[in-house]
């Protein structure tokens, strides 16, 4: 059977797919980072002011992060049954649930009911993560990390605003009666309703599910998206991607209250967020280039390199707004690099028929890194400070480097034997 006759579009019209698809999953991504923005900004002071400890306030980002774990699996297993649009919408549904419960959490003064909340707001987040693998979908080779990256970096416009509307959100927040800081949160509900209708009505043909026809029929179609099977480049690329967002979610939790124990305002903790946030995805094109020129593995290991750069600065200007703030911009930077290259490397690491499962159980990994992470912050911060905790996570970023794969990493074809390197 010929491919016209299955739907699989020829290599003209299939480079002209990739790209409506880049671009439309790059619009999500904006709705999706502006209502991860506005979350990650309040979500510590929240815990903090509502359990009346700041031990817990790190349970917010890590009740995310978890949320994020227990969703990851399953909304893969939906991508794989049906599709990459039905998953992304239903992470986002899943999402304006849990953000109208922070509302009644705040209200109610409830911690468990917000702890609940900030769980089910996670899904948006396993939704965006999701988005960076329907981008390689239907990528090949050569450009498998700048498509990627796209996608990451179109992220940066609705994160970067999101911690800026707490401002205005709030006045809105005021007008309508809502619970003091809950005010921003409206944006999110709204951003969210606009990335399911983006997803439902224009992700079309579904990514996912061409690139399955693809693979099905072979021929030189197939072997855009086909690989042999590398398990151990794949596990390296999980490592690498669990350690880089153990870090970062563990020391930007844990800078919001940092700052306020410095008297720092809500604007200036605000605007940090945003730069590191910006730090995660403004670069992520140059990332996605270098991964696609230097390889996977070596762009890894610039993450790591400037992980290091910023846990030192952290550690050793932690009494200092100005260096916390250029710590958190290398932060964003090291963990930029990594997942980008790390997230190109399992996808063509992977066979056809694991990817899926493989991207699924790595968002779950490290998303499950992360909120421990976040949890296990709080209480080091209490206990050895700011400075301290920087200096505890440049332990994951040893392990990382030392176990980085030292052989040939460019994807085999399909039937060519190559090292798992």
């Amino acid at each position: 059977m010929s491919a016209a006759a299955v739907g699989i579009p020829d290599a003209e019209r299939l480079r002209g797919v990739q790209r409506r698809t880049i671009w439309i999953l790059s619009l999500g991504q904006i709705l999706g980072g502006l209502a991860f923005g506005a979350t990650v900004s309040l979500g510590a002071v929240l815990a903090a002011d509502i359990s009346g400890d700041e031990a817990f306030s790190g349970w917010a980002t890590a009740s995310v992060t978890l949320g994020t774990a227990l969703t990851a699996v399953p909304l893969a297993a939906l991508a794989r049954r049906g599709g990459r649009r039905p998953s992304l919408a239903s992470g986002m549904l899943v999402a304006i649930v849990g953000v109208v419960l922070v509302v009644f959490a705040t209200g109610a003064r409830s911690f468990p009911l917000l702890i609940i909340a900030f769980v089910l707001v996670g899904a948006g987040q396993a939704a965006n993560l999701q988005s960076r693998f329907a981008a390689a979908d239907l990528a090949t080779d050569a450009s498998r990390g700048r498509d990627l990256s796209i996608v990451v970096w179109a992220t940066t416009i609705g994160a970067v605003l999101g911690p800026n509307l707490v401002g205005p959100g709030e006045v809105i927040g005021d007008a309508l009666g809502m619970p003091s800081l809950t005010g921003p949160y409206l944006f999110t509900i709204v951003a969210q309703a606009l990335g399911i209708v983006l997803y439902l009505a224009l992700l079309r043909p579904d990514p996912l599910r061409l690139a399955q026809r693809i693979t099905a029929h072979h021929g030189a179609a197939g072997a855009r998206v086909a690989h042999a099977d590398r398990p151990g480049a794949a596990r390296y690329a999980m490592l690498a991607i669990a350690g880089a967002h153990g870090v970062m979610v563990s020391v930007m939790a844990m800078t919001p209250v940092h700052l306020i124990h410095a008297g720092a305002t809500l604007e200036i903790i605000g605007l940090t967020i945003s730069l590191h946030i910006a730090g995660m995805y403004a670069l992520s094109p140059v990332f996605g280039i270098l991964a696609d020129r230097l390889g996977r593995v070596a762009t890894i290991l610039v993450g790591q390199a400037l992980l290091v750069a910023s846990l030192v600065t952290a550690a050793l200007g932690q009494h200092s707004a100005a260096a916390v703030t250029v710590a958190l911009i290398l932060l964003g930077l090291g963990w930029s690099a990594t997942t980008v290259s790390g997230a190109a490397l399992l996808t063509e690491a992977s066979a056809e028929d694991r990817r899926t499962r493989r991207q699924g159980r790595n968002d779950f990994v490290m998303s499950l890194v992360g909120a421990i992470g976040a949890i296990v912050a709080g209480l080091v911060l209490s206990w050895i400070g700011y400075g301290g905790l920087a200096l505890c996570a440049l332990a994951i970023v040893a392990v990382v480097t030392a176990l980085a794969p030292l052989g040939r990493t460019r994807p085999p074809a399909v039937g060519e034997e190559r090292p798992a390197s």
